[in-house]
């Protein structure tokens, strides 16, 4: 329960509707345990089982004085008015109290909607925002579609199987606890003797809540191993279809989707077999009930007498839905508490790139970048060794290497999409860990090989992350990346939708949108992480135009595949397994014998 009860510190700020929530339920308790109580009085004097008492009897608090006294009332309106009259005056009585009972249970729900959406909204507002702030690091090592899963599915049955069950939680507490104090009042031993058969009752629902717990864990996995699947294979729709590999995946989808059913049936089964458990063992009490109390009536023995006996099989069989409803709840809670811990998973997962509670703002970009003996790695693997270097305001510095040598690591060291191991990386010679995260990232960007886009509008991702931009500048920013023209020719401008990740759009496209983002932002330090080295030869030209304007006055960090392009470059480092092994510019490391040389003439072989 302890997930549970994490789940209701969102309710906090919605006490309100708790309120009147709990307090509609109240009336609603009150109003019906009224309807069930005057029932045997009237079936005793409308049908002359009773002969009503002529003289109003003492109200004390005492069952037997209380019903002696509805006695009274209603026999003296059957002897006054005659007997259609009180059919009619006890008619009105039990719809007036059916409505209000309907009308309190009905405002018990009214108020229970917006606590139990805004709560929903809440959990994903959180976990979104949670997602955003999480290290790169972490979506390495957990797959998309589980996280998609995640925020969707499981929040999904949050709302179905806890939220939903607040209202059980809230409501049925009130019914089950008037209608035992009322058993108690009409014949403490009979209830007592009911209450000793409850625990057998639980013995049995608790163990079958435990078995579904298990399988409700399993089911919520399986789900996000399936999400995770599909992620995969739209993403990789191509490769599927390139080497006819629909039928394998359509099969492997199949099998996990097949085992997800088989433990979903059992989750459901467990499920549904709580109520019809619960009616039966209510039946089973309710059978025993009417026996012992029968026979105490028979040999009239005093404990209870006839009337009082339907009030208490009336009132007990009412006892019996709202303490079914309320163990669904509690299934219902056990099952969505597997979910929202797997949601609490991604909430408490560590932010690691935290920003201290002084940090320094930083507006402006004036001196220097500088690295100061940086190391960094993960699982005991160094992927930079105590890298030095300094980078002054408005020169370009180009980072070459082998695939894995650690280019990407080091420019991703700067906005501090991770922190070094060891050593610091310093701005104007203020440490990166030191200042604002917003101002450092705003000094920057970043135009990556891997162009990322959204399904929205050419404008609204050129302008991506803010609003201020006018159309003017979001054009002068397309015409300087060479993208104005081909935008003009879409079907409507600046304002058409360019698909999921740019799907419309070419490589040379898509990028040079990318650089269009980026010249809008005006950026103090420009990375450029491999930017060109996917595009044929024409779009290669256009873009690297692009680049060249964007890079003019500016601060540049250039990954390159293609040595061609940043043979201009001030200063070229070359990586070579997390190690800087030389420096230069194109000219003083052709010269010399060393890595360098040696890529760039292979691509020259190869061109």
């Amino acid at each position: 329960m302890k997930t549970f009860f994490r789940i209701l510190r969102y309710v906090k700020p919605y006490w309100i509707y708790i309120v009147l929530n709990l307090l509609f339920n109240a009336l609603y308790a009150v109003f019906s345990l009224i309807s069930l109580t005057l029932l045997a009085p009237f079936l005793q004097i409308l049908f002359g089982m009773t002969k009503a008492a002529s003289i109003a009897p003492v109200l004390i608090l005492n069952i037997y004085s209380i019903k002696d006294y509805l006695y009274y009332l209603i026999g003296k309106i059957v002897n006054t008015q005659g007997s259609l009259e009180a059919l009619l005056f006890i008619s009105l009585i039990f719809l007036v109290f059916s409505l209000l009972s309907n009308l309190c249970r009905y405002m018990g729900l009214f108020f229970m909607a917006p606590l139990r959406n805004n709560v929903v909204r809440d959990i994903r507002n959180h976990i979104y925002s949670h997602i955003l702030i999480l290290p790169l690091s972490y979506f390495k090592t957990h797959k998309k579609g589980d996280i998609v899963s995640r925020i969707s599915n499981d929040v999904q049955e949050i709302e179905w199987s806890v939220m939903s069950s607040l209202q059980m939680v809230f409501r049925e507490p009130f019914l089950i606890i008037l209608f035992i104090a009322t058993l108690l009042f009409i014949s403490y031993s009979l209830t007592l003797f009911v209450l000793l058969l409850i625990p057998i009752s639980g013995f049995l629902i608790a163990r079958i809540a435990k078995n579904l717990k298990k399988s409700a864990v399993r089911g919520q996995e399986k789900m996000g191993s399936l999400y995770a699947f599909v992620e995969e294979s739209i993403t990789g729709i191509r490769i599927i279809k390139a080497f006819n590999a629909i039928d394998s995946s359509i099969e492997r989808f199949r099998k996990n989707n097949t085992l997800y059913t088989r433990i979903i049936n059992t989750v459901f089964r467990r499920t549904d077999l709580s109520a019809p458990l619960t009616e039966f063992l209510g039946v089973v009490v309710l059978v025993i009930v009417i026996w012992i109390g029968g026979s105490m009536v028979i040999k009239s023995e005093g404990w209870i007498t006839a009337d009082l006996l339907i009030v208490f099989v009336t009132v007990f069989a009412r006892l019996i839905p709202p303490v079914q409803a309320f163990i669904n709840a509690v299934f219902s809670i056990q099952k969505g508490n597997v979910s929202a811990r797997r949601v609490f998973e991604i909430i408490d997962a560590e932010e690691i790139i935290v920003e201290k509670t002084d940090a320094v703002q930083k507006k402006e970009f004036n001196k220097h970048i500088e690295f100061k003996n940086v190391s960094f790695g993960y699982d005991d693997h160094l992927v930079l060794k105590n890298i030095n270097f300094e980078l002054l305001k408005g020169k370009s510095l180009a980072i070459v290497g082998n695939s894995g040598s650690g280019k990407t690591t080091l420019t991703n060291l700067l906005p501090r999409f991770y922190d070094c191991t060891d050593g610091e990386v310093t701005i104007d010679g203020l440490d990166v860990r030191d200042m604002v995260i917003s101002d450092v990232r705003g000094l920057m960007a970043i135009v990556s090989q891997e162009n990322i886009l959204f399904n929205d509008t050419v404008y609204s991702n050129i302008s991506f992350g803010a609003t201020h931009y006018s159309h003017k500048e979001v054009e002068d920013a397309t015409r300087i990346a060479n993208a104005h023209e081909f935008i003009m020719q879409m079907p409507e401008g600046y304002q058409t939708i360019i698909g999921d990740n740019g799907v419309k759009l070419s490589g040379g496209q898509k990028q040079r949108l990318s650089i269009a983002r980026a010249v809008l932002r005006n950026p103090s330090i420009l990375i450029l992480d491999e930017a060109t080295s996917s595009l044929d030869n024409e779009s290669e030209k256009l873009v690297q135009d692009a680049i060249s304007e964007l890079m003019k006055n500016r601060t540049s960090i250039i990954i390159a595949h293609r040595l061609s392009t940043i043979i201009n470059a001030d200063e070229i480092m070359v990586l070579e397994n997390g190690n800087i092994v030389q420096t230069g510019n194109h000219q003083e490391l052709i010269q010399q014998e060393g890595v360098y040389k040696n890529l760039y003439e292979k691509q020259l072989f190869f061109e």
